[in-house]
Protein backbone atom coordinates (compact mmCIF):
# COMPACT_ATOMS: atom_id res chain seq x y z
CA UNK A 1 0.00 0.00 0.00
CA UNK A 2 2.54 2.36 0.60
CA UNK A 3 4.47 1.64 -2.49
CA UNK A 4 1.17 2.43 -4.28
CA UNK A 5 0.77 5.61 -2.50
CA UNK A 6 4.69 6.77 -2.82
CA UNK A 7 4.56 5.99 -6.84
CA UNK A 8 0.79 8.10 -7.26
CA UNK A 9 2.79 10.90 -5.73
CA UNK A 10 6.02 10.66 -7.47
CA UNK A 11 4.02 10.55 -10.81
CA UNK A 12 1.56 13.65 -9.48
CA UNK A 13 4.48 15.59 -8.38
CA UNK A 14 6.30 14.79 -11.48
CA UNK A 15 3.59 16.77 -13.65
CA UNK A 16 3.67 19.83 -11.69
CA UNK A 17 6.55 20.97 -13.12
CA UNK A 18 4.64 21.76 -16.40
CA UNK A 19 2.51 24.26 -14.89
CA UNK A 20 5.18 25.92 -13.21
CA UNK A 21 5.04 29.42 -13.39
CA UNK A 22 1.11 29.51 -14.06
CA UNK A 23 -0.49 32.83 -12.22
CA UNK A 24 3.13 34.20 -12.36
CA UNK A 25 2.64 36.70 -15.08
CA UNK A 26 3.99 34.26 -17.35
CA UNK A 27 2.24 32.54 -19.75
CA UNK A 28 1.60 28.38 -20.77
CA UNK A 29 4.03 26.81 -22.47
CA UNK A 30 3.08 26.38 -26.00
CA UNK A 31 4.79 25.41 -29.28
CA UNK A 32 6.18 28.53 -29.67
CA UNK A 33 7.41 28.58 -26.22
CA UNK A 34 10.37 27.42 -24.86
CA UNK A 35 9.54 24.30 -23.34
CA UNK A 36 10.58 20.96 -23.55
CA UNK A 37 6.87 19.56 -24.48
CA UNK A 38 6.09 18.23 -27.83
CA UNK A 39 6.38 20.53 -31.13
CA UNK A 40 5.98 18.40 -34.04
CA UNK A 41 2.37 18.22 -35.72
CA UNK A 42 1.79 15.82 -38.57
CA UNK A 43 1.59 17.21 -42.03
CA UNK A 44 -1.24 18.52 -43.73
CA UNK A 45 -3.52 15.92 -45.47
CA UNK A 46 -4.85 16.53 -48.32
CA UNK A 47 -8.09 15.83 -49.78
CA UNK A 48 -10.61 15.44 -52.95
CA UNK A 49 -14.41 15.59 -52.84
CA UNK A 50 -15.58 12.43 -52.33
CA UNK A 51 -16.15 10.79 -55.90
CA UNK A 52 -13.34 12.99 -57.60
CA UNK A 53 -10.72 10.48 -57.81
CA UNK A 54 -13.26 7.34 -58.13
CA UNK A 55 -15.20 5.82 -61.05
CA UNK A 56 -18.94 6.37 -61.39
CA UNK A 57 -21.80 4.01 -60.73
CA UNK A 58 -22.50 3.79 -64.62
CA UNK A 59 -19.06 2.99 -65.40
CA UNK A 60 -18.46 0.09 -63.52
CA UNK A 61 -21.84 -0.80 -64.74
CA UNK A 62 -21.33 -3.65 -67.30
CA UNK A 63 -25.03 -5.26 -67.65
CA UNK A 64 -26.91 -3.66 -70.68
CA UNK A 65 -30.13 -1.74 -70.32
CA UNK A 66 -31.35 -4.55 -72.43
CA UNK A 67 -30.41 -7.17 -69.78
CA UNK A 68 -32.03 -4.86 -67.29
CA UNK A 69 -35.60 -4.15 -69.18
CA UNK A 70 -35.37 -8.08 -69.79
CA UNK A 71 -34.84 -9.30 -65.50
CA UNK A 72 -37.76 -6.83 -64.70
CA UNK A 73 -40.14 -8.36 -67.71
CA UNK A 74 -39.79 -11.89 -66.76
CA UNK A 75 -42.60 -13.81 -65.18
CA UNK A 76 -43.00 -15.35 -61.58
CA UNK A 77 -41.68 -19.26 -62.54
CA UNK A 78 -43.74 -21.86 -61.64
CA UNK A 79 -42.96 -23.63 -58.45
CA UNK A 80 -41.35 -20.97 -57.02
CA UNK A 81 -41.21 -19.97 -53.26
CA UNK A 82 -40.89 -16.99 -50.82
CA UNK A 83 -37.35 -17.60 -48.89
CA UNK A 84 -37.71 -15.12 -46.18
CA UNK A 85 -37.17 -10.96 -46.63
CA UNK A 86 -33.39 -9.68 -45.76
CA UNK A 87 -32.19 -5.93 -45.61
CA UNK A 88 -29.29 -5.62 -48.56
CA UNK A 89 -26.54 -3.66 -48.98
CA UNK A 90 -24.34 -2.98 -51.80
CA UNK A 91 -22.06 -5.66 -53.06
CA UNK A 92 -18.46 -5.52 -54.79
CA UNK A 93 -18.83 -3.20 -57.96
CA UNK A 94 -16.15 -5.19 -59.15
CA UNK A 95 -18.85 -8.43 -59.43
CA UNK A 96 -20.95 -7.70 -62.46
CA UNK A 97 -24.36 -9.03 -63.31
CA UNK A 98 -27.51 -9.24 -61.41
CA UNK A 99 -27.13 -11.33 -58.30
CA UNK A 100 -27.93 -11.11 -54.72
CA UNK A 101 -26.00 -12.79 -51.84
CA UNK A 102 -27.60 -14.38 -48.74
CA UNK A 103 -27.90 -16.28 -46.04
CA UNK A 104 -31.76 -17.27 -46.80
CA UNK A 105 -30.14 -19.10 -50.23
CA UNK A 106 -28.88 -22.51 -49.56
CA UNK A 107 -27.36 -23.26 -53.50
CA UNK A 108 -26.59 -20.96 -56.42
CA UNK A 109 -29.55 -20.72 -58.74
CA UNK A 110 -31.93 -18.74 -60.14
CA UNK A 111 -34.71 -16.80 -58.40
CA UNK A 112 -36.16 -13.66 -58.22
CA UNK A 113 -36.68 -10.31 -55.52
CA UNK A 114 -39.15 -7.65 -54.89
CA UNK A 115 -37.98 -4.33 -53.85
CA UNK A 116 -39.78 -2.00 -51.44
CA UNK A 117 -41.63 -0.34 -54.67
CA UNK A 118 -43.25 -3.49 -55.90
CA UNK A 119 -40.34 -3.69 -58.68
CA UNK A 120 -39.68 -7.31 -59.33
CA UNK A 121 -36.15 -8.52 -60.74
CA UNK A 122 -34.78 -11.89 -61.97
CA UNK A 123 -31.73 -12.14 -60.46
CA UNK A 124 -28.70 -15.33 -59.59
CA UNK A 125 -28.84 -16.07 -55.91
CA UNK A 126 -25.85 -17.19 -54.33
CA UNK A 127 -25.15 -18.66 -50.49
CA UNK A 128 -23.60 -16.17 -48.93
CA UNK A 129 -22.56 -15.56 -44.95
CA UNK A 130 -22.89 -12.60 -42.92
CA UNK A 131 -25.38 -9.57 -44.05
CA UNK A 132 -26.94 -9.96 -47.48
CA UNK A 133 -25.39 -7.87 -50.44
CA UNK A 134 -26.75 -7.25 -53.78
CA UNK A 135 -24.99 -6.35 -57.26
CA UNK A 136 -24.63 -2.82 -58.18
CA UNK A 137 -26.50 -3.52 -61.95
CA UNK A 138 -29.84 -4.97 -59.51
CA UNK A 139 -29.64 -1.87 -57.51
CA UNK A 140 -29.29 0.38 -60.58
CA UNK A 141 -32.02 -1.72 -62.06
CA UNK A 142 -34.76 -1.68 -59.55
CA UNK A 143 -34.31 1.80 -59.24
CA UNK A 144 -32.85 1.87 -55.77
CA UNK A 145 -30.45 4.75 -54.26
CA UNK A 146 -27.02 3.15 -53.90
CA UNK A 147 -26.71 4.12 -49.99
CA UNK A 148 -29.89 2.64 -49.23
CA UNK A 149 -30.86 -0.85 -47.23
CA UNK A 150 -33.72 -1.74 -48.59
CA UNK A 151 -35.58 -4.93 -47.35
CA UNK A 152 -36.17 -7.02 -50.49
CA UNK A 153 -38.14 -10.16 -50.78
CA UNK A 154 -35.98 -13.29 -51.62
CA UNK A 155 -37.92 -15.93 -53.63
CA UNK A 156 -36.22 -19.00 -55.16
CA UNK A 157 -36.94 -22.12 -56.86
Amino acid sequence: MRIFALASLSLALAGCSVFDGLGKGRAAPGPSGGSDLATEFAPAVSTTALGAAGHSAAALDKTSEAEKAAALAQPTAAGERELGKAVVALGPPAETGLWVQSVLVSSKGQGRVVAPNGQSLAVELRPGSGGALMSLSAYQALGLSLTSLPELTIFGG
